[in-house]
């Protein structure tokens, strides 16, 4: 009877222990956010803000110029863009001088060729070949002549800087989850520094636009990549303020790049300020330690406990060292009973096939409104730097709201009802609420992503879904178009788009309290009604 007893005891000692050593339990009794991610997350806020600069730095260096005609007759070195004698010599609409014609000057030898108006016929239009300019700004728009018919070539820079995207983040992905989320970082930032850099001395439209999409091939991997590594260092009750903090610094890099433009407005001397600095990516390879979950997943157990145990000195906290024994066990055996491949990325596509179709749908629908509401809404009006400053700052509500709905209400239908509030912001054209809503439900998806693909194929899986939706930055340029249909077309467009892919989210596993799926097994078993361990057990 005692050794009965006895047994029992042991028994769930053992079970004890083994709970003790789960990782999840091992970051709670270490410290799910002390000093050791806090000093970590301070160098993962660089990639987001560098990100910010890389991705949309383009509105500023192929940003059209305001100009004019430049009339020989009348326009003299000093003469300003505003002059009193341009009513006559140039039309108008709307109080918008013309900027590719102004009107004919009359040739006749009965006349005095002076700036009058009866030198000029306002029946009869010539093109312009020489601009005055309103601002001392200067982009390629200046340096390489893409005035009137050429304006075209301004917008292809976006196009390419979404190729680069298209390439770089699936391509990034896959090397991040194969050779570490930290590794790519400290490349991936450093050799975009080195393409913005060569791109602020190109000396032809070819170049500029090749170096444009070469930056985002290497740099569009930092935002994924960082957002992975910052919810993947902390415990899982801190998951959803990590995801919160990290992506705040993006929107806050739109800010800077605001002011940074505002003060630098030669498109060359801009890149070299903004590109410079991305240099110090290269330190990350030693000031910043590698995801643990990726450690683990790849059989790294050593190098993941040594972390751990750097992360419980730095938090001041003492864990036995049976717990780090107990898991690294654990996580070999987990690895050999799922008998996974390294790499599995082709069978996780065939596992969770519909899981990525779905996921896809979701991201194109909201990087086509992301991008189509900007476009299609109101444009304000006002000095464009401080418009730009504000559109970043005013997104950081939308990413702070997710906060506090996410565990209570749950992912799925978070991002649910944030769409929906998207669809009803857009019918009633009210711009500050459909962005507000299309950047909370942006900062939902994120983060629901991240959490229903395993450990090993994460980072590529969330990229691939990534990848699909930059087919709807790339549509969204195309639909003011549609307004030569009928009116409000874009706006149905983006609420049908926001209605059925919300209502298809509803069909997502949910992952609120529950741990991060390693295992392809862990992540199919999402979907069924498994007891899974709660975030809040220790």
């Amino acid at each position: 009877m005692i050794d009965n007893e006895l047994n029992e005891e042991s028994e769930v000692r053992a079970k004890e222990i083994a709970n003790e050593s789960t990782l999840d339990a091992i970051l709670v009794r270490i410290g799910e956010f002390g000093r050791f991610q806090l000093f970590n997350y301070v160098l993962l806020c660089l990639p987001m803000i560098f990100n910010a600069f890389q991705s949309i730095s383009y509105v500023f260096t192929a940003s059209s110029v305001v100009y004019r005609c430049n009339v020989t007759l009348c326009d003299s070195a000093r003469s300003e863009y505003w002059e009193p004698w341009l009513n006559f010599t140039i039309p108008s609409s709307n109080s918008n001088f013309d900027q590719c014609h102004h009107y004919a000057l009359i040739h006749s030898s009965d006349m005095q060729l002076k700036c009058s108006a009866e030198n000029f016929n306002s029946s009869h239009l010539e093109n312009c070949y020489d601009y005055k300019f309103r601002d001392h700004e200067y982009t390629i728009a200046n340096e390489f002549n893409f005035f009137c018919s050429d304006e075209w070539k301004l917008t292809m820079a976006g196009t390419f800087n979404n190729i680069g995207q298209f390439i770089g983040i699936p391509l990034g992905g896959l090397l991040a989850d194969k050779f570490g989320r930290r590794t790519m970082l400290a490349i991936g930032g450093f050799l975009s520094s080195i393409m913005g850099l060569i791109k602020s001395f190109a000396t032809n439209y070819s170049m500029f636009l090749t170096f444009e999409t070469f930056d985002m091939i290497v740099g569009s991997t930092l935002y994924p990549t960082a957002f992975l590594l910052a919810i993947e260092l902390v415990g899982p009750k801190r998951r959803v303020a990590a995801a919160t903090i990290i992506t705040m610094f993006y929107p806050l890099g739109e800010a800077l790049l605001g002011v940074f433009a505002k003060q630098f407005q030669n498109w060359r001397i801009l890149l070299r300020v903004l590109y410079a600095p991305a240099a110090l990516h290269i330190f990350l390879l030693t000031l910043l330690p590698e995801s643990i979950r990726w450690l683990l997943s790849q059989g790294k157990e050593g190098k993941a406990v040594a972390v751990l145990t750097e992360a419980a000195h730095v938090n001041g906290k003492f864990i036995p060292e049976l717990n780090f024994i107990n898991l690294m066990e654990s996580n070999k055996q987990k690895l050999e009973d799922n008998a996974e491949e390294i790499y599995p990325i082709k069978d996780a596509i065939k596992v969770f096939f519909w899981r990525i179709a779905n996921c896809s749908l979701c991201w194109f629908t909201h990087t086509l409104i992301a991008l189509g509401l900007s476009l299609t809404s109101v444009n304000l009006g006002g000095n464009k730097y401080n418009n730009f400053i504000w559109n970043g700052l005013i997104q950081i509500p939308g990413l702070i709201l997710p906060l506090f709905i996410m565990d209570s209400l749950g992912r799925r239908i978070s991002l649910f009802a944030s769409m929906l509030t998207y669809g009803e912001g857009v019918e009633l054209t009210l711009f500050l609420i459909g962005k507000f809503a299309i950047t909370c439900s942006f900062q939902i998806l994120y983060f629901f992503t991240s959490e229903i693909f395993p450990t090993k194929v994460r980072n590529s899986l969330l990229s691939l879904c990534s990848m699909i939706g930059r087919f709807g930055s790339m549509l969204a340029p195309q639909t003011p178009l549609l307004v030569n249909y009928y009116e409000f077309s874009p706006q149905i467009l983006f609420a049908s788009f926001a209605l059925v892919s919300g209502c298809l989210t509803l069909l997502f596993p949910e992952t609120a309290n529950k741990t991060l799926p390693t295992t392809m097994v862990e992540a199919s078993q999402l979907s069924k009604n498994v007891n899974h361990r709660k975030c809040n057990d220790n």
